[in-house]
């Protein structure tokens, strides 16, 4: 490891299903790390057990460290950790960068980045893709909103958890892409979930609709982790919630009304993710989108090895 790199202190904020991942791999591989723990304590003494240090606030792990990293739910929450009170702008120092990895809205990115400006502090736009898989693998993919030089400095401690990067532009065009990027995902979602409810009720099934499918030219990556659900009763194949692909959609809407675009697809994807997120449970993730599509169409597509329908 480039040992100029190696030198930086990381913080890191947000624990979560990707975070846990990321932290585990920048610590692995040799950089100190601070990070905020949660009432999950599991990641916590993980982190600790790997030599990593635990702060009690926002500020303390800004005060630790010259590169802070975030991966929450998306904007609101970001903007708690940086502005609130014991937030990160009283801790950062003059020259450090604070990186987004959540899926937030670039116009809150862009607000933020030019506060923080202000204290000579860099702000980062890093949103990932894929899975928690990846995230502890460290094969994540990154799109990267940061100029030239403060891409070049990130990217060791970025190769540490990501297999690949792309610098997209500058601070904001990584959480515009992640928005598009989203936005194709959870479409195919939208749109596999109705098929497999069509197909259902005119008497194909599941595992006859996916023998089609699967290994043809509409087949992918996506298709086959979404497919894992209804097929297999896999619920972490995908571990993306409902609430966070609704949250998502929503921001791509005022993406898109700010740009001055009609977005009709993207309205009707949104669509079905508010019906899933309102009937519930909260703790659904986007490939059971399928078995509420198919509920509200008198359809039962509860996987084999699930409680069914009722």
């Amino acid at each position: 490891m480039n040992t100029t790199a190696a030198s930086e202190k990381i913080g890191f904020i947000g624990l979560g299903l990707m975070g846990h991942g990321i932290a585990k791999n920048i610590v692995d591989k040799g950089y100190a790390l601070t990070f905020l723990g949660r009432k999950n304590r599991a990641p916590a003494e993980d982190l600790l057990g790997r030599g990593a240090e635990e702060a009690a606030t926002s500020r303390d792990v800004a005060v630790a460290s010259d590169i802070v990293f975030i991966c929450v739910t998306g904007s609101r929450e970001v903007e708690a950790i940086i502005r609130g009170p014991g937030g990160l702008k009283e801790g950062l120092k003059k020259g450090a960068v604070v990186v987004d990895c959540s899926t937030s809205d670039p116009t809150s990115t862009v607000t933020l980045a030019a506060e923080l400006k202000a204290l000579g502090v860099d702000y980062v736009d890093a949103p990932l893709s894929r899975t928690p898989k990846e995230a502890w693998e460290g094969t994540l993919d990154a799109m990267v909103g940061a100029s030239d030089a403060v891409f070049a400095r990130l990217k060791p401690v970025l190769d540490t958890w990501a297999g690949r990067i792309v610098h997209i532009g500058d601070t904001g065009d990584g959480h515009r892409m992640k928005l598009l990027n989203n936005f194709i995902s959870l479409g195919y979602a939208a749109i596999y979930s109705e098929a497999l409810a069509l197909a259902q009720k005119v008497g194909i099934s599941p595992p006859r609709f996916d023998s089609v499918i699967r290994n043809g030219r509409m087949d992918c990556g996506f298709y086959q982790t979404f497919m894992r659900w209804t097929l297999e009763g896999d619920r972490d194949a995908h571990k993306f919630t409902i609430a966070n692909a609704f949250k998502d959609l929503t921001y791509l809407e005022s993406m898109a009304g700010a740009a001055g675009i009609a977005n009709p697809l993207g309205n009707a994807t949104k669509n079905a993710f508010a019906g899933a997120f309102a009937a519930g449970p909260a703790d659904q993730y986007v490939p059971m989108l399928a078995t509420h599509i198919g509920k509200i169409n008198g359809v039962d597509l509860t996987p084999p090895t699930a409680p069914r329908v009722r």
